[in-house]
């Protein structure tokens, strides 16, 4: 595909440079250089085009309440989709003075998406995929598919029948929450991104995994990726959120610990998988 051509077609612009930014199973990705500002351009491959729906749906959605914190939609063709290139670099890559003040504005950040109400709990594409009324039937059905491919690849069976019974035993909680929120649901420091001359969050990309939750599934998924224990990070993002219940975020925590030790299983990446069945022992410990 000629890259440089579909943007001088599609914006009028003169194109000065492609660069290839990455190029991988869903997508590939290219930066271009134009006679006014730089954009995105992404390129779907055939059986990930529901993805490319699925990002443009959100975008929408979170314009209204967050225009300037992310990508502006320029384009959109079959695979195709043209987007505004965000100032900034990720959070990923620097090394902040204040944590506690940088996690402050993610803090403030999340909670604004959180104003976003949806409909009814589940995974989102351009719409709610088997949708469900109530969070607690979310999780349950959430929590017995993650725990049967955990145990399809051979996790532990004693940590397997100890989490489902965690799960059981503190399920009444899930009921705490009655109204489901756009969750970005990979909210962590590699798709922050930070202009590094003020230390100011200009916004955030990737809205690929976003579901319709608990407001509180994205919080703790942001501490268990992300924060990692370090005591600035997760002050500042109570700061900049709120004061959140331990008790929901850390059920949340094993379900990401549990999804996270799946996926790492399923594509044969088993580097990590004894420090996450440590985390989720550790989890329901407690």
């Amino acid at each position: 595909m000629d890259v440089a051509q579909l943007v001088r077609d599609v914006t009028g612009l003169d194109v000065a440079a492609v660069k290839e930014r990455t190029g991988g199973q869903l997508s590939s990705v290219y930066e271009v250089t134009t006679s006014a500002a730089p954009l995105i351009v992404k390129v779907y491959a055939p059986d990930w085009r529901w993805k490319q729906s699925k990002e443009v749906h959100v975008y929408d959605l979170l314009a209204h309440h967050l225009q300037e914190a992310i990508p502006k939609v320029v384009h959109v063709a079959d695979g195709i989709t043209i987007l505004t290139k965000l100032d900034g670099v990720p959070l990923s890559e620097l090394d902040p003075p204040d944590w506690r003040a940088m996690y402050a504005q993610l803090g403030a950040l999340l909670q604004r998406i959180h104003t976003i109400e949806q409909p009814e709990y589940g995974y989102l594409t351009d719409r709610i995929l088997d949708p469900l009324p109530t969070n607690t039937q979310y999780m349950q059905r959430q929590f017995t598919k993650k725990l049967a491919e955990f145990d399809q690849l051979g996790g532990d069976k004693t940590l397997s029948i100890k989490i489902a019974q965690h799960v059981d035993d503190h399920q009444h909680i899930f009921a705490d929450n009655t109204a489901p929120s756009l969750c970005h649901n990979d909210f962590h420091e590699g798709n922050i991104l930070v202009d590094p001359q003020t230390w100011r969050v200009t916004g955030f990309i990737d809205v690929e995994n976003a579901i319709a939750a608990d407001p509180l599934i994205d919080l703790a998924k942001t501490i268990q990726y992300s924060i990692r224990g370090n005591p600035a990070k997760l002050d500042g993002l109570t700061d900049g959120y709120g004061p959140t219940p331990t008790d929901r975020i850390d059920l949340y925590r094993l379900y990401h610990s549990l999804e996270l030790w799946d996926w790492f299983s399923s594509i044969g990446e088993t580097t990590h998988l004894d420090s996450i069945a440590k985390d989720m022992s550790d989890l329901v410990a407690r």
